[in-house]
């Protein structure tokens, strides 16, 4: 699967809407008109981005072995060891960020330390952050994640079938899964602190 790391202005596709301030009604008119545009303007990108998936589905599940940071992901084997694989219905209750990225990746590499700081900020809200090494080499995440000194789990996504099921050919792409297990914000291209921040505070 060929994926793109080319930098670009990031795009966002959220389920829901931050309240705005009343304007006037020509106001009203004039920013409805603009909207409208825009958001007929990103369909494209979007949709090459996501292909199939839209807001509020379930969010398909996967299960995928743990090449990083699996004592970061909470919960233990009978043992007491950390668990080796990740199965995304075990997240079920807990709002979940998936970031689908590479070690090749320009843009996943300057947006790393933005999705460490907020999966380190909401860990103790419930948080989960899991990274999908996808479109990559077995082996390479591992001396990444030590590198760059990230701590939410990565998981290895093994003949980019993840990103398959989730249609994602842009890296990086963020997408967003609520509490209940559906898919309620996708973002591509390198996001900021606040705006990630912003999306994760609504689903907490």
């Amino acid at each position: 699967m060929a994926m793109s790391d080319e930098p670009a202005t990031p795009t966002t596709v959220d389920a829901r809407e931050p309240n705005r301030a009343p304007t006037s009604s020509h106001t009203r008119a004039a920013l409805t008109v603009l909207a409208l545009a825009a958001g007929f303007a990103l369909v494209p990108r979007l949709t090459r981005g996501c292909e199939g998936l839209s807001l509020d589905e379930d969010a398909p599940e996967f299960s995928a072995r743990i090449v990083a940071n699996a004592e970061n992901l909470g919960g233990e084997t009978p043992a007491g060891a950390p668990p080796t694989t990740l199965d995304l219905k075990s997240l079920r209750g807990r709002p979940v960020v998936l970031d689908f990225w590479a070690t090749w990746c320009g843009p996943c590499q300057a947006e790393a330390p933005i999705v460490n700081t907020i999966a380190l900020r909401y860990k103790d809200k419930g948080l989960a952050v899991v990274g999908v090494n996808t479109s990559d080499a077995d082996g390479l995440a591992e001396p990444f994640v030590k590198k760059k000194g990230l701590a939410f789990p990565i998981v290895y996504d093994e003949n980019n079938t993840i990103a398959k099921q989730y249609g994602v050919s842009n890296l990086p792409t963020l997408i967003v899964v609520s509490k209940t297990g559906k898919i309620v914000a996708i973002r591509q291209g390198v996001t900021s602190d606040s705006a990630l921040d912003e999306i994760v505070r609504r689903y907490l």
